[in-house]
């Protein structure tokens, strides 16, 4: 397990522990600890978030578990339950996100982006359901869609809605 803290000064934002259970590439916790704390703002000072990266056979398992859907997914996002604050230095859980690599490989080759926008992209994507967007009605999908391609253009990455 690795751990990364994104900061602003001396206020500690977003602290990611991150599992590879998966040996297909994936970005540095750097760059995943970026991406989300961007999508998070200041939801995310003093926050931890979880981030699992697992084959396709364990993202087919808890997508059929925890989601109906017997395939395997990009991402999966998991909320942490509300707890109350017992030390405030402590990092307070967000929730985690588990990736299946060789799904948002493929969807990357399929959709003719590059495999590191894609990334970017629903690690935001997965952050954002832990703050409470979702895609369930036509408004909130157009909602958390807008705040998608906003935080990917802020990170330097184009609308992923669009053909390249």
């Amino acid at each position: 397990m690795s751990v990364a803290v994104a900061s602003v000064g001396s206020l500690k934002r977003l602290r990611v522990d991150m599992q590879r259970r998966s040996r297909t590439w994936s970005p540095t916790r750097g760059d995943i600890t970026a991406w989300a704390s961007t999508a998070l703002g200041r939801r995310a000072l003093g926050r931890e978030l979880g981030v699992c990266m697992v084959g396709a056979a364990e993202s087919r398992r808890l997508n059929a578990r925890f989601r109906g859907r017997d395939r395997p997914t990009n991402v999966l996002s998991f909320p942490a339950a509300a707890l109350p604050a017992v030390n405030a230095a402590a990092a307070r859980p967000l929730g985690d996100l588990v990736i299946c690599p060789q799904v948002l490989r493929s969807e990357a080759r399929e959709q003719n982006k590059s495999l590191r926008a894609h990334w970017a992209h629903l690690v935001v994507h997965g952050a954002l359901h832990l703050i409470g967007y979702d895609h369930e009605r036509k408004a909130d999908a157009r909602r958390m869609e807008r705040r998608e391609i906003a935080v990917l253009r802020r990170l330097g990455f184009a609308n992923p809605y669009r053909s390249p």
